[in-house]
């Protein structure tokens, strides 16, 4: 990865009040920035520095048998960190840039810090779309290693207004890029010799990987943790939330979908997609409200609507 400036036509880009040059030297000295992707906004930090990658952890509240998914520039870049067989190529080739992450065996000399794939033999890498995402892995020649930008297991941030509410007093400096486009964090896939698996569902769907692949996803489920966001209580408010609602109680937020209103409405014209991109923003209008409780509409189960169901199980899930 090649470095360069934050200069076009001799002026710096301006995010918020911050600029790419003073991300890429804080980046440089082993500290944390905040800066959007097309998903969610991302706590980024050098990966390969162990005490930066530790900041993210200590920032976050996180646990560290959670790994973190690391952000390049492109294919030839992910090819120095992990190993890509025919289908992990296939899948990068048709999606890349965009909202995947593939889970691949490490390189052999992988460079990451060993906390960033806590302790196993794989990585999750993505190379991202978002313009501000991407002139920071330029301009810093880094490898960012980026989980969502909240404190572990609350509502992920899809404004930078979200990320300084969240982290409080400990919020880094934040490359504000407006609101996520997608507002849901990428689809995880497992790549193994010649089958993948889904380990979180997201914006791109299980029929466009296997129409990409020309065969099903191995539907096997593991146990263990090999991806981020797969703790039961995650992207979590702290509230108690109550699913399928099509009716709100007197002490709930109602988030509606589709032809239940609610309070605030995910999309009245029950898109998908618009409610992934909302979903998040939703949350934490309902966390900020003076009900106690927080209910949400039922949603289909299908294409978009299986990554949003996963995202509100976990957080209805006890903490």
């Amino acid at each position: 990865m090649s470095g360069s400036n934050d200069h076009i036509g001799g002026e710096a880009r301006h995010y918020g009040t911050a600029t790419i040059g003073e991300a890429v030297a804080r980046l440089r000295a082993g500290r944390l920035v905040a800066v959007p992707t097309e998903t969610v906004y991302g706590l980024a930090a050098d990966s390969t520095d162990p005490a930066a990658v530790a900041e993210i952890y200590r920032t976050k509240g996180r646990p560290d048998f959670n790994p973190l998914i690391v952000h390049v520039t492109d294919l030839d870049a992910a090819r120095k960190l992990g190993q890509f067989n025919p289908l992990a190529v296939r899948f990068a080739e048709a999606l890349w840039p965009g909202p995947l992450t593939l889970v691949v065996p490490k390189a052999e000399d992988c460079p990451v810090a060993a906390a960033v794939t806590a302790g196993l033999e794989t990585i999750a890498l993505r190379v991202p779309a978002h313009p501000v995402m991407r002139e920071l892995l330029e301009a810093s020649g880094l490898y960012l290693a980026a989980p969502s930008a909240n404190r572990s297991g609350g509502i992920s941030p899809t404004t930078a207004d979200h990320v300084a509410h969240s982290l409080g007093t400990a919020a880094p400096l934040i490359l504000d890029g407006g609101p996520c486009e997608q507002g849901i964090e990428s689809t995880i896939v497992a790549v193994d010799r010649s089958d993948f698996r889904i380990l979180r569902p997201g914006p791109v769907t299980l029929e466009q990987l296997e129409a990409i692949a020309g065969k099903p996803a191995d539907s096997r489920v593991s146990t263990k943790i090999e991806a981020p966001g797969q703790l039961m209580s995650h992207y979590a408010p702290n509230k108690p939330v109550r699913l399928a609602a099509q009716i709100a109680q007197p002490d709930e937020y109602h988030i509606g979908f589709g032809p239940v209103a609610g309070d605030i409405n995910l999309s009245p014209g029950s898109d998908l997609a618009e409610a992934a991109s909302l979903l998040f923003a939703a949350l934490h209008h309902a966390e900020a409200s003076e009900k106690a409780r927080i209910a949400v509409a039922p949603i289909v189960d299908r294409g978009i609507g299986l990554a949003l169901n996963d995202r509100l199980r976990r957080a209805a899930s006890p903490k």
